[in-house]
């Protein structure tokens, strides 16, 4: 792919070769002209300058052919890091932007706000078969994968509309004007805005947007799904008194402590409810929950159509969180069957624990699963779903579940590169991928969340 430079306040004249610079110096502001080709993970895709020199381009989409301008890079480096600044040739996959702060130096929330949302999913797709390639040296037929990405219940709307998911918003606070906004792309300044597009109604109607925040590093505004609980976790900076917190609707506050970034009731319950399965969750001090409104019951129902729970089972929950799959298994398992969960927070196991008090067959144990399940004594088991941190659940721990002679294995990923790394340690250890569905929980962003269920290789090989 040939790429020209173009006129800039850093960098050569158009058309020179850089002759006189500093080796190593700055590439920032220097704008090329380039093809851009392929997806890559992370929200941007790759392009070559003239010299060979990788570009990761945000705003960009296959096939275009734009004027890129170094955010990040020096000359050597390996890659640099540009923003798509001028379209030359458009794929017919554009869009204009909905939201008035997307874009080049604007709020970095949003990936693909200027893609169509089939296209969107279609990138996701290729980024999701690229990772399986070069890591796990699997085709989408190898998994059990049809090669698509599903769109959430209601998610499928028209190019120029914008699905309303985030039930969790974490807004940074300007501190010069005490306004909540958006962090920009890969930076701590804050972008103001008045609303966000992608916010769920419950959060939007708090209002946040419209409030003086000053001396607060961060609000954090989540809507439960499935009750009317709202809540704000504020982050005050060091020194600063909390605010009055006035807000559209009846909000409970909680404050991050400076000190020990432990968690606070200030007004309210210290806790939300959520609702999935069935069930009702409680969600104390900030804690972890799927942040799209059908996330929870979407994985719910994918884990268990891959594991076929039977009446009698013995089965992990890895990284359970408060207890989303534990119950959902418990209730499946019955009562001949009985389900360990292993989480690191001391906050979510108690949550865990609060939530799954009905089934006694439930134990839960706080720690982190490479130290906690060696000494459980624990064997063998039927069934395992393991929903690891973005890093994965790395090879070691990978390692000790496929001796476990586990029937079926669902593991729940948030990172396509993790999942492929991690399915290549399950390989080693005898397991296949049966099955692979991903869901497109995160409209306009680059991430995706996938479901893969494993079975040893020797059943039925």
């Amino acid at each position: 792919m040939q790429a020209e430079p173009k006129n800039s306040q850093v960098g050569p004249e158009p058309g020179g070769s850089g002759a006189g610079r500093e080796q190593g110096g700055s590439l920032v502001g220097q704008e090329y002209e380039v093809e851009i080709g392929p997806v890559a993970h992370g929200g941007h895709c790759i392009a070559r300058t003239a010299e060979g020199q990788v570009l990761f381009v945000r705003h960009a989409l296959p096939g275009e052919r734009v004027v890129a301008r170094v955010t990040e890079g020096e000359e050597g480096a390996r890659f640099l890091r540009a923003d798509a600044v001028r379209i030359i040739d458009a794929s017919k996959d554009r869009v204009e932007a909905p939201c008035p702060y997307a874009g080049p130096g604007r709020c970095g929330g949003c990936d693909w706000q200027h893609a169509k949302p089939g296209a969107q999913r279609r990138l996701k797709g290729e980024v999701i078969a690229e990772q399986l390639k070069r890591l796990a040296g699997l085709t989408p037929e190898e998994a059990g994968w049809d090669g698509t990405v599903m769109p959430a219940e209601g998610d499928k709307l028209p190019a120029g509309e914008v699905p309303q998911w985030r039930t969790r918003v974490q807004y940074a606070v300007d501190p010069a004007t005490g306004k909540a906004g958006l962090r920009r792309h890969r930076s701590h300044e804050v972008e103001p805005i008045d609303h966000c597009m992608i916010a769920a109604p419950g959060v939007s109607e708090l209002g946040v947007e419209r409030r003086d925040w000053t001396g607060m590093e961060s609000v954090e505004a989540i809507a439960a799904t499935g009750s009317q609980d709202r809540q704000v976790i504020l982050t005050p900076r060091p020194g600063a008194r909390l605010p009055l917190v006035e807000l559209d609707r009846p909000v409970s506050v909680l404050r991050v402590d400076e000190k020990t970034g432990g968690v606070h009731r200030v007004h309210g319950r210290p806790f939300v409810r959520e609702r999935a399965d069935g069930r009702t969750h409680r969600v104390g001090g900030g804690g972890f929950w799927q942040v799209h409104p059908k996330a929870a019951d979407t994985l719910v129902t994918a884990v268990m159509q891959g594991l076929l729970p039977r009446k009698g089972d013995m089965a992990l929950d890895l990284y359970c969180g408060v207890g989303l799959f534990a119950g959902a298994l418990a209730d499946r398992v019955g009562d001949k069957g009985a389900v360990l969960g292993i989480e690191s927070g001391k906050r979510a196991v108690e949550d865990a624990r609060h939530n799954l008090a009905d089934f006694p067959r439930v134990r839960i144990e706080q720690g982190k699963v490479e130290s906690v399940l060696p000494r459980t004594g624990i064997t063998e088991v039927d069934l395992i779903v393991l929903d690891p941190p973005r890093a994965g659940a790395g090879r070691t721990t990978v390692t000790h579940l496929t001796s476990l002679a586990a029937r079926r294995i669902a593991y729940v990923a948030c990172d396509p590169a993790a999942l492929a790394r991690d399915l290549a340690y399950f390989r080693e250890g005898g397991y296949r991928v049966r099955t692979l569905r991903a869901f497109d929980l995160f409209p306009m962003t680059h991430h995706v969340e996938c479901v893969a269920i494993l079975e040893p290789v020797t059943k039925g090989a």
